[in-house]
């Protein structure tokens, strides 16, 4: 009985409290969250890349459309239309020779260039389009400026 009464009353009171390990440190990262940083910045090169890609390859469309709508402004300050009409045909040739290969375009001339530029309406052989063949070498005939101009700029905007 001598030794129960050299016990504590509680017999947890002898216990220590609990110590907790201190937190991790904030740096250096984990593993993953480097290689979670490695692919961000990865894909952010990659999309960059590729949007400047995608713009560079726009700017001779953009340059085309930019020169149709500047031609559209001489002819409504009062320009002859045949000279507008040779220049809007050797915008076209550009804008087709930037978007496919020179070879292919440069050579097409007549009925074979006019097929080229043609879509699904035929509006370059059969329609208002027809002027372009002879536009740079004669003077034009009585052709409806406007709506070639728009024509040629629909053409621009699709394909170059």
């Amino acid at each position: 009985m001598r030794f129960l009464a050299q016990l504590p009353m509680d017999p947890l009171s002898g216990l220590r409290d609990i110590q907790l390990p201190p937190p991790p440190p904030s740096w250096p990262p984990a593993p993953g969250w480097w290689a979670l940083v490695l692919v961000v910045i990865v894909a952010m090169v990659v999309g960059l890349r590729r949007g400047l890609q995608a713009w560079r390859r726009g700017l001779p469309r953009r340059a085309a459309v930019r020169a149709i709508a500047q031609l559209r402004d001489r002819f409504r300050s009062g320009e002859a239309p045949d000279v507008l009409s040779a220049e809007l045909a050797t915008v076209l040739r550009r804008a087709a020779m930037n978007r496919n290969r020179r070879e292919c375009v440069a050579g097409l001339t007549g009925r074979d260039w006019l097929e080229f530029l043609d879509d699904d309406e035929h509006h370059f052989s059969e329609g208002v389009g027809r002027c372009l063949v002879t536009a740079p070498y004669a003077r034009a005939e009585s052709v409806d400026v406007e709506a070639l101009l728009s024509l040629c700029e629909k053409w621009v905007r699709r394909n170059a």
